[in-house]
């Protein structure tokens, strides 16, 4: 290791995730190279078929030279066609001419850039259909499980830690879809110097097409070098799902507290001072990734406004802030899967935190139960009032003097119970459970080419 690697010691989310593997400086290179063969098998078979021998192991290539070339061309699709010319020369020398024949440096590195983008997607939509699956479980298993229900920070009505699961599963099925719809239109890029294909004559509609089908991309309507709605859109949904996954974690945050325990992570993070300490580790690094990735969306949404036919400086803005984001957002999802599957419940104390404002939590209940015979505004103040000494003297809600003159005290028993105040949870659980998930591990998305994958044991 050398003192330019990145470990990813700043970012434990994706750190030793399958993601990180995928978004990698070799396996970025290595999807250059895939692009490049592609190109070539696209025009000639025979050459195609040498370039893609020559390119199918990135290790042959010095990816730290490559990045240092590349500051005198601004991008290291330079160098890399110099480097993959002269070893094809040296192989077959007259094949050595098919060698990025026609193309511009951001044809290769835009394609690459889409082949990487769909191997780091397919690992997130793999963990994501497994995280679903795991939150179903928790959530049929729940559905009738009493909780509170928190609003503005406090106590509201009482609602079922099945419900929270199940509206958990909801964004995550929601963010599933959405990656999916974009994993299957990322597109092959091929325009030529300005977008117009004429290096390669007569031939340059259905060359685009050959070459969308050998690099296993969508073929484009049109060269996208200034119109960024791929990126755009990768950054949108990144975002999306990071911010889903987000939701989950700062619900974990919360009701593992120390004050609230309703929950925990069943191997949660130690501390450096102080020995006690279980910390929410899993869902503290998704927390940190869901803040992260809005920030370099807004990168790739702003490169939108690109001018000319190929753009200085906002085609660049891209790349880092897309790798990171895809990174953030595949190590989230692969946190995720742990975290769900992993997840501590107690249902006896969420049953005991539901008495702790002593009935409070249940005066939207008894208003529905007094209006028919106060009427709506009497009612209201009869409770507000009574909430008020209750609240001030410290006694519980149903035991109030001017309740109890109103109510029988088996009715005001019967009210006074949380668990028989869930509305329609359960019932929503199921309603919420009936949308389907594929089963986990399940990739219904034509993975691009690899050739690396056969180098690795």
């Amino acid at each position: 290791m050398t003192s330019t690697d990145d470990a990813g010691l700043l970012a434990p989310v994706w750190a030793g995730s399958p993601v990180e593997e995928a978004t990698g400086d070799r396996a970025f290179l290595q999807a250059m190279l895939n692009a490049e063969a592609a190109l070539a098998r696209a025009q000639d078979r025979a050459a195609g078929e040498t370039v893609t021998a020559v390119a199918g192991n990135a290790a042959r290539f010095d990816a730290r030279s490559l990045a240092l070339r590349a500051r005198a061309g601004g991008n290291p699709v330079i160098p890399l066609v110099a480097d993959l010319t002269a070893a094809v020369a040296e192989r077959v020398p007259e094949h050595a001419e098919f060698v990025h024949r026609g193309a511009t440096s951001q044809d290769i590195l835009d394609s690459a850039l889409m082949l990487m983008a769909a191997r780091a997607l397919d690992l997130t939509l793999a963990d994501l259909t497994h995280t679903a699956n795991v939150l179903g479980a928790l959530a049929a298993e729940h559905r009738r499980t009493p909780m509170p229900g928190r609003t503005l920070t406090q106590h509201a009505v009482p609602t079922t830690f099945g419900l929270k699961a199940a509206g958990w599963r909801a964004l995550v099925l929601d963010a599933h879809d959405r990656l999916a719809r974009v994993r299957t239109s990322l597109p092959a890029q091929l325009g030529g110097a300005a977008g117009t294909l004429a290096a390669f004559g007569d031939h340059g509609l259905g060359l685009l097409a050959a070459y969308a089908r050998e690099t296993g991309l969508a073929e484009p309507e049109l060269p996208w070098h200034v119109l960024r709605t791929p990126v755009a859109d990768l950054g949108a949904v990144l975002a999306f799902c990071s911010g889903a996954l987000g939701k989950i974690a700062a619900d974990v945050l919360v009701l593992s507290r120390t004050e609230v325990g309703e929950l925990a992570e069943r191997a949660g993070g130690g501390s450096s001072a102080m020995p006690h300490k279980c910390n929410p580790a899993r869902a503290t690094l998704i927390a940190a990734a869901a803040r992260q990735v809005p920030a370099l969306a807004s990168v790739l949404l702003g490169s939108l406004v690109a001018e000319d036919e190929r753009p200085a400086g906002a085609w660049h803005a891209e790349w880092l802030p897309l790798r990171e984001a895809l990174r953030l957002t595949g190590g989230a999802a692969h946190t995720a899967r742990t975290l769900c599957a992993d997840l501590v419940v107690h249902p006896d104390r969420m049953r005991a935190d539901l008495d702790l404002t002593g009935g409070l939590i249940l005066t939207e209940r008894l208003l529905t139960e007094l209006e028919p015979a106060q009427g709506r505004a009497a009612a209201r103040h009869l409770v507000t009032d009574a909430a008020r000494r209750a609240s001030r003297q410290g006694t519980d809600l149903f035991q109030d003097p001017e309740l109890t003159t109103r109510l029988p005290a088996q009715t005001l028993t019967r009210l006074a119970d949380a668990t028989g105040y869930l509305g329609s949870a359960p019932a929503l659980v199921d309603r919420a459970l009936a949308r389907g998930c594929a089963p986990a591990g399940t990739n219904t998305h034509q993975a691009a080419p690899d050739p690396e994958s056969q180098d690795t044991p």
